[in-house]
């Protein structure tokens, strides 16, 4: 087993948070650091914004981001592809302390529970493409300006990363059905919303 294997997620943020460097972790230091789990390792960093208290606007930083590796999921590219520009950006060191303090605990619960299984979800092809359609859409809700539900989505897409860094598909498969459960209600709010408005046009 390898030490890439070895390594949880609390422990490469724990790793990250307290190395000497630099005040931003880069995404090209995230991306060495969670080596073939690169997908999962930048899902995590892109939904932390979420966590930000405050009601609105900061789905805007981490649906694009979001979307755009759900994006590139579906398209099965082997790993993520940044912008020169952004790859040198990243997260300031001192908020991924403050993550890891508030939410380590937690993560480390989950972790407790995870383990390599069902690798047809976590690996296959037919389903990372599934994986990256539904993270490409959640993306975009995340980013629409709707109030207070950055934790909601924060915590769903958490578990969508999780799943992928520690290959656990059952934890994958959960996070699908609460994932396509979120999608089909914001469709058919979206068609009755569309239908009211018709009304009164």
């Amino acid at each position: 087993m390898t030490t890439e294997q070895l390594t949880t997620t609390s422990q490469i943020l724990h790793q990250l948070a307290h190395r000497e460097g630099p005040e931003r972790v880069s995404f090209d230091e995230l991306l060495h650091a969670f080596g073939r789990r690169a997908f999962g390792g930048l899902l995590f960093i892109a939904v932390l914004p979420s966590f930000i208290p405050a009601p609105v606007g900061v789905g805007a930083i981490s649906g694009p981001l979001v979307s755009l590796l759900g994006l590139q999921m579906l398209l099965l590219l082997g790993e993520p592809w940044l912008p020169r520009a952004l790859r040198q950006r990243g997260i300031a060191r001192r908020s991924l302390v403050s993550f890891t303090q508030r939410f380590g605990r937690a993560i480390q619960r989950v972790e407790n529970l995870c383990q390599p299984r069902l690798p047809w979800l976590t690996e296959g092809r037919t389903a990372l493409a599934l994986t990256g359609l539904q993270l490409l859409l959640l993306g975009v809700l995340l980013a629409l300006p709707i109030p207070f539900t950055n934790y909601p989505f924060g915590v769903l897409l958490l578990g969508y990363s999780l799943g992928l860094i520690e290959r656990d598909g059952r934890l994958l498969l959960i996070v699908w059905v609460l994932g396509i459960g979120i999608l089909m209600g914001s469709l058919a709010f979206a068609g009755e919303a569309a239908q009211w408005l018709s009304q009164w046009i």
